[in-house]
């Protein structure tokens, strides 16, 4: 006989911002409706980041409902678009009277409704928690640092999290590893990842391009760091550049870079007979032309931990990471905007000798399994 969510406790707001947070938050909402009891939610759609049909493809491919409110707060600088997001929220948790608010990731939607949850006091449950790059000239950082000091159950990826929160003051009583969601986003799809053949058929890629690429890499860039100063993005695409001279390069083009390129005028360094030019891409496309690639060369966050679930050696072009497990044990090694250091990792990778990596603990598929299980326990006891 299935067990009945307490009358006294409200919903879980779940609350998502930005895309990253829809591959997170999917998993959870599945496991959710299937733990016994289920655990009735509210899915907040902050429209941190929003486009129309890119948000309608997300909740399509990775089978999550629509949201039950949208804020629409769009874009803005990092102190307006959180001063509205959390204005838009206060009034959501007033109506709703919520048991908790469950927020992911580390964007400005994170840290605002964390804010407007914990001074209502509302607990507060953050998945991805701990993760540090030990850089505060990064948003997203201050997001993360924050909302994990205001959490009341901070849910790990791995388990040097715990070590990064308890030097920061937060008691094991209020840690629990459980693994990482986007992997169970990954694993879930793999299977109906799009086919790169038609992926590039679609985005209208000539069918003798398409028939010559046998292998090839991908390549993501967007953080301003890299993509904001003209010389660095000339030198980064200049390397791009040669790289692609002996393995064909895949380039799904973020609009802050494409905006840049233009504007520095850097068209002429992206050869177009070997650099596959393709806009912004779904999650089922991106996964399938990952899975087949030789090698990704990325700024990106989640492309670290999703290359070392895969097995595809990973060049991240930063300085720092807030996901050390995927350098440690994955297949991702950092290099920076060092022009040197990336064509040598990548001449080492295309000569077969690149880094094969291990899956780290509880990247198994079922880290929202054990949410669920946990939180349902947690709220259980304490409302009880």
């Amino acid at each position: 006989m299935s067990k009945c969510w307490p009358k006294t406790l409200g919903p879980v707001i779940c609350v998502v911002g930005a895309r990253p947070n829809f591959m997170k938050m999917a998993p959870i909402l599945r496991a959710f409706l299937a733990n016994d009891p289920v655990i009735p939610t509210l899915l907040v759609h902050t429209g941190q980041h929003y486009d129309r049909d890119m948000s309608d493809k997300l909740f399509e491919d990775l089978r999550l409902p629509r949201p039950d409110i949208n804020l629409e707060v769009g874009s803005g600088t990092h102190a307006v678009q959180t001063a509205e997001v959390m204005r838009r929220f206060e009034p959501v948790i007033d109506q709703h009277s919520p048991s908790c608010v469950l927020v992911v990731g580390d964007v400005n939607s994170t840290l605002a409704c964390a804010l407007v949850a914990a001074k209502k006091g509302v607990p507060v449950v953050h998945v991805e928690a701990g993760l540090r790059s030990y850089d505060r000239t990064m948003p997203e950082e201050i997001n993360r640092v924050l909302t994990d000091q205001i959490a009341d159950l901070l849910y790990t990826t791995e388990r040097s999290a715990a070590d990064n929160l308890s030097r920061e003051g937060i008691s094991n009583e209020r840690i629990r590893f459980v693994g990482n969601v986007m992997i169970d986003s990954l694993l879930s799809n793999l299977d109906v990842a799009r086919a790169t053949r038609d992926t590039l058929k679609e985005n209208g890629v000539p069918e003798s391009i398409i028939q010559s690429i046998q292998d090839y890499g991908v390549v993501t860039m967007h953080r301003p760091a890299n993509v904001d100063d003209p010389d660095i993005l000339q030198s980064l695409l200049t390397v791009l550049r040669d790289i692609s001279v002996e393995l064909p390069l895949i380039f799904a083009l973020h609009p802050r870079t494409k905006a840049n390129i233009e504007r520095f005028g850097l068209e002429a360094l992206i050869d177009r007979n070997r650099m596959i030019v393709l806009p912004p891409q779904g999650y089922l496309e991106m996964l399938g032309l990952m899975a087949k690639s030789k090698i990704v060369l990325t700024d990106s966050g989640g492309l670290q931990e999703e290359t070392t679930a895969l097995g595809i050696p990973c060049l991240t072009m930063r300085e720092n990471t807030e996901r050390p497990i995927t350098i440690e044990q994955g297949t991702n090694t950092m290099v920076g905007r060092d022009v040197s250091s990336i064509r040598c990792h990548a001449q080492e990778i295309l000569a077969g000798k690149g880094k094969s990596g291990r899956t780290p603990e509880y990247w198994d598929g079922h880290a929202a399994e054990r949410i669920a299980a946990d939180l349902a326990s947690w709220l259980t006891e304490k409302n009880g």
